[in-house]
């Protein structure tokens, strides 16, 4: 089992600094990390009259810092759960998409992708490995496993989002398969199958919420909008408005039930069951030092990228999400004490709303097509450089050219000029940046080009590098996040629990600073760019 990091890359050790705080007298014996895939800041502001259990808790007897927001572009799930977990930025962690184009390997590899790792599943066939092989600093968890022995539990339904939050090891590290059918770890993590995880997946198997019915949760007169807004994306066999019944196409559980039940409260609070059951089962919270616990609740992205941050889904599926939360915390106020452990809260990205409603309400907003930009830069380059392709692979913000390419091209201002000028007369481009301009940027006064910057990691990020306009996305439907804009960018920091001073914060702060300020509640020093918040004690 390995449980060793990559070194940071010494281009970025002038950047990243140790937060130290005194050790408390009596540091929690718990430290948990909740990252809430795809919330926006203003949805504390519209929702939390809803909310009466866990979020509530956090904003009336928590820490909560209202201008929180991600200072770079490619606002994305890894990216996201990786800069919380080490308190840094993609620049300096590596992880700056959910996948990208491996120039060695020639293919596109996920963030998670070892080559050397092995997949296991609880009951389910699993294929491949998974592991943060490619995080180049340590996370919160790893430190704390290393230097304070700490034990580590990291659940979620995206392996990307498990594996960033442990990192590179940790006692039970559980995502569900890529074929939603069951859950699976990594080598990496353990040698097989652990136990406890074993233990509530048999006892609670996720195809017992066929048939059940997701209607809305509070009184009809609570939500806002439509319940059937423009450009909504539901899975197959649901409607694009309530009630959402999770029967799949047949009489009994198959592919599109599953994709239901990822969509519907039911997998958030299977996951909040899941911890509760793990951190009794293997007594976090009951060892000498302090133990972890980190969990990312997933469904709001899925079901945000369906019916987009004005639906009555969405609007529902976080009041759901306050009661799951607020039956952990229950939990743990039950078995690790309810002065004894400590949570810290953020999302990995916010979300546009759906390009159909802002263009229909007279704002701008459209979807980029990716395939059309590609053949602009194809008729650009072809009379400079000949028949063949040129453009290897268009992702997300990140444009690779074939070997040798971007060298042609930077070597010709004129052919320079031109690929840039295609780029940026495609709709709903805002600007685009090369290579050497991002990778000295991080401390640029321009506040696009250091987001860029920020989002770039030498030898993975692209030849070029866009940033899509206010409102646009590259998605064939539904919505999307990835930009620089405040939707995707701005998400809620809060805090909870022992050694944390209650109240509404207006500093600056970013989902970099959430692991070390739980670091300085434990007393334990941490290098990260981010930074202990006002909030400790």
């Amino acid at each position: 089992m390995r449980v060793t990091f990559a070194v940071a890359v010494p281009a970025f050790a002038a950047i990243l600094s140790f937060t130290s705080h005194a050790a408390p007298a009596t540091p929690p014996k718990l430290a948990v990390i909740i990252v809430v895939d795809q919330m926006r800041a203003d949805y504390v502001d519209r929702f939390s009259g809803d909310w009466k259990g866990g979020l509530k808790r956090m904003v009336t007897q928590g820490a909560w810092f209202q201008q929180a927001a991600y200072p770079y572009l490619t606002t994305v799930t890894c990216a996201g759960h990786a800069t919380i977990a080490t308190g840094s930025f993609p620049h300096a962690h590596g992880v700056f998409q959910n996948a990208w184009w491996d120039r060695d390997a020639k293919k596109q590899m996920t963030c998670t992708q070892d080559p050397s790792a092995q997949d296991f599943g609880y009951g389910v066939p699993v294929a491949g490995g998974n592991s943060a092989y490619r995080l180049q600093i340590p996370t919160f968890a790893d430190q704390m496993r290393s230097r304070r022995s700490a034990h580590v539990v990291a659940l979620a339904l995206k392996d990307r989002s498990a594996v960033m939050l442990a990192g590179h090891g940790g006692d039970a590290v559980t995502w569900l398969s890529n074929n939603l059918d069951g859950w699976e770890s990594s080598n990496v993590y353990s040698e097989g199958p652990n136990p406890a995880v074993k233990a509530f997946i048999d006892a609670n198997p996720i195809t017992a919420d066929f048939g059940k019915t997701w209607d809305r949760l509070l009184p009809a007169a609570s939500y806002s909008g439509p319940d059937d807004g423009a450009g909504e994306a539901p899975p197959r066999g649901w409607t694009r408005s309530f009630p959402h019944v999770l029967k799949g196409t047949g009489d009994k559980p198959d592919g599109d039930y599953l994709l239901q039940w990822e969509r519907s409260p039911y997998a958030d609070a299977y996951v909040g069951r899941f911890a509760a059951a793990l951190v009794q089962a293997l007594q976090l919270g009951k060892h000498d030092g302090t133990d972890v616990l980190a969990l990312s609740f997933s469904t709001p992205d899925l079901v945000g990228h369906a019916f987009g941050p004005r639906s009555h889904e969405v609007q529902d599926i976080f009041a759901h999400l306050d009661r799951t939360i607020g039956l952990l915390f229950d939990a743990l106020d039950a078995q690790v004490g309810k002065d004894q452990w400590v949570a810290g809260l953020s999302a990995d990205h916010g979300v546009t709303a759906i390009p159909e409603q802002l263009v229909a309400e007279g704002h701008d907003g459209g979807r980029i097509d990716g395939g059309a930009m590609v053949t602009a830069i194809e008729e650009t380059l072809r009379p400079a450089l000949g028949t063949g392709r040129h453009v290897t692979v268009l992702n997300t913000n990140d444009i690779y050219f074939e070997p040798g390419v971007y060298t042609k091209i930077t070597k010709s201002r004129e052919l320079l000029a031109k690929v840039l000028g295609a780029i940026e007369a495609r709709p709903g481009v805002q600007r685009v940046f090369m290579a050497e301009q991002v990778r000295g940027g991080a401390n640029a006064k321009d506040p696009l080009l250091r987001a860029a910057a920020l989002s770039y990691f030498p030898g993975r990020g692209g030849d070029l590098i866009f940033a899509p306009k206010p409102g646009w996305m590259i998605s064939a439907a539904g919505t999307t996040h990835g930009s620089a804009n405040p939707d995707d960018q701005r998400v809620p920091v809060m805090f909870l629990g022992a050694g944390i001073k209650a109240g509404t914060y207006q500093e600056p702060a970013t989902p970099a600073d959430l692991a070390p300020t739980l670091a300085a509640v434990t007393g334990l020093s941490m290098k990260a760019e981010g930074h202990a918040l006002s909030c400790v004690q």
